[in-house]
């Protein structure tokens, strides 16, 4: 995304499917086209408006399609691009490139899963292809390829179990405070310390969450927005980039491409890290968050456990972090990028009650997909930000 972009479209709806274990018989088409709905609601916009359809899931495998059969919309522009759970930051640049170039005029980013459902009922999630060179190994796939770069991380900078629970720690924090949380339950720090090791050195508590869930996204021109029913938050700057697809194929187990995806969001956007009131970062384990906070310029490298000892990121703490409680306690249907979106806007917004961040004007929010593969990065902020 480049300079010229800045501000120029903005999001005006966001909405949360149902959460955590949905009723029996329930579809992802079904999570979609319920979040579209109320997202809709959200902007003020009727569906009949809606031209431009943007989806990605791991239980369909034309999400857009999909999407359009199910609300009845004959889109003249689509996009079923798939990187995991980074997708959504990516139709979200995706989409405001298309708005600017005349293609579509209102876009609708949605998601949806049952896995929770499919998994308890014996069903079985598609998966990318085994790599040969792995597979001997055995690995328990996704959980053993970040627990090597959790491995990596401790071997390279003194990293310990005790910062990776930190995080764990302060997810719960925030999740305390969201009524729709799945995890609500206080976390203590020897509580996440003892939990059942997964695959060393992540243990249950390292995890994300297994649920059902989905959410949406209506992104327009910044013109429109400003007439619309609630404060429109603006995409300033946005960037994508990938280093890989299998984990043995990862340049450095420590860094990840959210290097590059970072620097050119925040080049896009004219901002630094010192900008930014609030991050949301795709938590499906502890580690991801402080390979994060490191490559995105919140700490240097191999000193994000120390930042989140002393700076601290939960409720208080001086950098706020994943204030929906994130995929290890706020809900993780899958693909968790959207959700990060739909928190982002509400912060911005004022509209996350007990867990509101004051004065937030920009918000950070970063999407990983695959094992640690596909990295989006996108700012976004208020009117007072532009």
């Amino acid at each position: 995304m480049t300079r010229e972009l800045r501000g120029r479209t903005a999001i005006v709806g966001v909405a949360e499917s149902d959460l955590g274990e949905v009723a029996p018989g329930t579809t992802p088409a079904d999570l979609m086209g319920q979040a579209s709905v109320r997202a809709l609601a959200d902007a003020g916009i009727p569906l009949s408006e809606v031209d431009g359809l943007f989806a990605a899931g791991t239980q369909m495998m034309m999400g857009s399609l999909s999407l359009g059969e199910y609300l009845g919309i004959n889109a003249r522009y689509s996009d079923g691009s798939n990187t995991g759970g980074s997708s959504f930051e990516a139709h979200l640049h995706h989409a405001q490139a298309a708005i600017e170039a005349g293609l579509c005029e209102v876009a609708l980013i949605a998601y949806g899963s049952t896995q929770r459902s499919l998994l308890k009922s014996g069903g079985v999630i598609p998966q990318e292809a085994p790599n040969p060179y792995e597979e001997p190994y055995r690995p328990m796939m996704p959980i053993s390829a970040y627990a090597l770069a959790a491995s990596r991380h401790m071997h390279e900078f003194g990293t310990t179990r005790e910062d990776l629970a930190r995080v764990a720690v302060a997810a719960r924090e925030w999740a305390v405070q969201n009524p729709v949380a799945w995890s609500r339950s206080p976390l203590s720090l020897e509580d996440a310390l003892n939990a059942p090791m997964i695959s060393d050195p992540l243990s249950v508590k390292d995890c994300c969450l297994l649920t059902d869930g989905g959410g949406a996204v209506v992104v327009t021109s910044a013109d429109r927005a400003r007439d619309l029913r609630k404060p429109p938050v603006f995409v300033l700057g946005g960037g994508e980039a990938q280093s890989h697809l299998h984990i043995s194929s990862m340049p450095d187990f420590t860094t990840t491409s959210a290097v590059q995806s970072g620097e050119r969001a925040f080049r896009a956007a004219g901002l630094r890290v010192e900008d930014v009131d609030v991050v949301e970062v795709y938590d499906a384990f502890t580690i991801n968050t402080l390979l994060f906070l490191e490559d995105l310029g919140f700490c240097g490298k191999g000193e994000a456990g120390a930042f989140v000892r002393e700076v601290g990121i939960g409720p208080g703490g001086g950098l706020p972090v994943n204030t929906n409680g994130g995929g290890l306690s706020y809900a993780h249907p899958g693909m968790y990028g959207l959700l990060l979106l739909v928190e982002a806007v509400r912060q911005i917004r004022g509209e996350s009650g007990d867990r509101q961040v004051r004065d937030c004007d920009v918000a950070l929010v970063h999407g990983n997909g695959g094992f640690l593969s596909s990295q989006c990065t996108t700012l976004l902020g208020s009117e007072a930000a532009l």
